[in-house]
């Protein structure tokens, strides 16, 4: 019998789920606008709802796994839509200061059809947006993001926290540049 994810070291599930790009695929915007049309009956009703992730970026390849921002009011709200998902199937991955990070589609046999990570924060605590909307508009700058990814995926593919940290300098930059432009 396999280990539950819950018993997996790091390592054990940096193997099990490894970082994979695939081409753009336009189905995974009705997978966000499904998901969060169930989120949408569970969740409070002042939740705000964002694609964002590389999957939200028109183009360019992207780890097939749907990133979707949450934003509540309160720090009330925020435990409250955490424990409403968790009853609905989403497993928290970390909890920080007024962020709460959780998942669907994850196995014990690895990744499911579709995987969704939910990223649920206060109102305002929402750059990826920013990032999003600014390689949307700039298809070179998303190219560029997507050469780096490539350069990376292959040296840190069982190495998840190595990746998204090879790639903070470039999105710190272009969230930077879409927060004080009009761009």
């Amino acid at each position: 019998m396999s280990k539950k994810l819950s018993e997996m070291t790091l390592e054990e599930l940096w193997q099990l789920f490894p970082i994979f790009l695939t081409e753009h695929n336009p189905y995974w915007r009705d997978w966000y606008n499904e998901e969060t049309a169930e989120l949408k009956c569970i969740l409070p009703s002042d939740s705000m709802f964002h694609h964002i992730g590389s999957t939200a970026v028109l183009g360019i390849m992207a780890k097939p796994i749907i990133d979707i921002l949450i934003t509540v009011s309160s720090a009330d709200e925020l435990k409250q839509a955490a424990d409403i998902l968790q009853d609905h199937g989403y497993i928290v991955m970390s909890v920080a200061k007024n962020r709460i990070s959780l998942n669907k589609g994850y196995t014990e046999s690895g990744f499911a059809e579709k995987v969704f990570h939910l990223h649920l924060r206060l109102n305002g605590d929402d750059d990826e947006i920013y990032f999003r909307d600014y390689l949307n508009a700039h298809p070179d700058t998303a190219k560029e993001y997507e050469r780096l990814k490539l350069r990376l995926w292959k040296k840190y593919e069982h190495d998840r926290d190595a990746y998204t940290a090879a790639k903070t300098e470039f999105i710190a930059k272009y969230t930077d540049l879409a927060k004080h432009s009009k761009y």
